[in-house]
């Protein structure tokens, strides 16, 4: 897989658009920068791959624009060696961005072949996150509890489980809504059964899809 210098010029334009857009923490910044975005893609969007949009990349799903994993990825403020879990592997970009930011990667895919393809691929970059097919909605209750949650597709509603799968301040990001767009939201778990929920704009995600796909 190459990355040469025009790769990583249109990678660096990227990183200063999302600057741009308010995206400043260095750490999700850098992460980014080290990650090329054109590996998830096909060939035919080499020319585009950097651009701030979302691409197909099979079975009725997308990749995510930059600007939302980077904003996404600030949000959840990733410690070195955190246990995070991503619901919705998808290409594994996101997943690759996690790992880069240090963090213990635990990913679900509903769709077989994107679960796949993601794991042969995230194996390829030598990135240790641990993928499983099956329902994001459930989570890994065998696996809870984590310090953060990533959800990258849009929920109708915020999945118990999930919130029951965090640790005591720990940080749920997840866009709710079941229309063409949805409201990110942040979730801080304050107790056993409390928490507290923070609205932050709106976005516009694939649905989140319950059960496996056959």
């Amino acid at each position: 897989m190459e990355d040469n210098y025009r790769h990583q010029g249109m990678r660096t334009r990227m990183i200063n658009e999302l600057r741009e857009k308010g995206i400043s923490d260095e750490k999700v910044l850098s992460a980014m920068m080290n990650v090329p975005r054109h590996w998830f893609l096909d060939y035919a969007f080499l020319e585009i791959a950097y651009e701030n949009r979302a691409f197909p990349i099979g079975c009725e799903q997308t990749i995510s624009h930059p600007y939302t994993v980077a904003y996404q990825s600030e949000l959840l403020g990733v410690e070195k060696g955190e246990k995070v879990l991503e619901i919705g592997t998808g290409c594994g970009y996101q997943t690759s961005v996690l790992c880069e930011l240090g963090a213990k990667v635990y990913s679900i895919e509903r769709q077989k072949d994107l679960y796949e393809k993601g794991k042969v691929m995230l194996r390829k970059l030598k990135y240790r996150a641990t993928t499983f097919y099956g329902d994001g909605y459930k989570g890994l209750p065998t696996y809870a509890p984590f310090d953060k949650i990533i959800v990258t597709a849009g929920a109708p509603y915020i999945p118990d489980a999930l919130i029951d799968q965090l640790k005591v301040g720990g940080m749920l990001v997840i866009p709710v809504g079941s229309g063409d767009t949805q409201v990110m939201n942040a979730i801080v778990k304050t107790g056993e059964n409390e928490y507290e929920k923070e609205e932050l704009g709106d976005f516009s995600f694939v649905p989140l899809l319950q059960k496996k796909a056959r």
